[in-house]
């Protein structure tokens, strides 16, 4: 796996592929980032990684210095995976000036729920994922689901700026138990693990009672919160969503649940896919 760690060593690397399959990370990698790289592979005639804690999403008050940063491990999974480059610039390399230029995302996407409790967040994901783009200029990218809203702002944003960018979603990662895997799992204590698991829990409730077509998607919703509340959760949401834009839902749509909620320090997400009865 050849690691470059500047723009330009990354650029003359990838001269010589026409069609590089892309997956960006923050590292700390888990088995979730590493089926993306086996997704990846064969979508393109090189398969490229990228390890970089982007300050710029992250809040005051958030854990952008305590982060895990696991470098070591991360090549050695990444190796195995099939990855071929990884590109890990640090803050000089991607930022060598304040980087004042920045995308700003439809509102409308941008600034509900993520982005509501974490103002400013996909500003700094947007930002740093076209200076990703620009960097590699892959042909395709792949991103996860469990982090869905982003998702859809990636997907949102090649569009509107017409880059000949194919984005692929891929499924949610899950432990044997239902927990969607993330890099702030590790921030959980024994007994908080063994709890976490009630947040995909609590959405799979959401799903039953659309599927059995209960029509109040509002108290829906509340109960939800209040199961997670009556648990010692700190919930910031649990909604039921159209699957197109995150929108309320009209009748028969796609919807997808969504959740984030706070649970001892730990703040986690996950969501869920349903198919709305017709009745609904």
């Amino acid at each position: 796996m050849y690691i470059a760690h500047t723009i330009a060593e990354l650029r003359d690397h990838l001269a010589a592929f026409k069609r590089p399959a892309f997956v960006p990370t923050m590292g700390n990698l888990h088995d979730g980032h590493l089926a993306l790289v086996k997704q990846a592979k064969p979508l393109g005639d090189v398969t490229v990684a990228s390890i970089f804690v982007n300050r710029l999403q992250f809040l005051p008050h958030e854990d952008f210095d305590t982060y895990p940063r696991t470098w070591d491990s991360d090549c050695e999974k990444l190796s195995a995976a099939g990855c071929d480059v990884l590109f890990a610039p640090d803050e000089k390399a991607l930022y060598p000036e304040p980087q004042t230029c920045k995308v700003h995302p439809d509102p409308a996407l941008a600034d509900i729920l993520e982005g509501h409790f974490r103002p400013g967040f996909f500003i700094g994901v947007c930002t740093v994922v076209m200076k990703l783009f620009t960097c590699v200029q892959p042909r395709v990218a792949v991103f996860g689901k469990k982090d869905y809203q982003q998702l859809m702002m990636i997907r949102h944003m090649v569009r509107q700026f017409a880059l000949p960018i194919e984005i692929e979603g891929g499924e949610t990662f899950r432990a044997d138990d239902g927990l969607a895997l993330s890099s702030r799992n590790g921030y959980l204590s024994k007994d908080e693990r063994a709890e976490a698991v009630q947040l995909s829990k609590t959405l799979q409730a959401m799903a039953e009672a659309v599927r059995a077509g209960e029509r109040d998607l509002a108290a829906i919703e509340a109960r939800a919160m209040q199961t997670l509340a009556q648990r010692g959760w700190q919930p910031d949401y649990l909604v039921l969503r159209r699957r197109a834009d995150l929108q309320a839902p009209a009748v028969g749509e796609p919807l997808v649940a969504l959740a984030a909620a706070r649970l001892g320090t730990t703040r986690l997400i996950d969501n869920l896919e349903i198919e709305a009865p017709s009745a609904l």
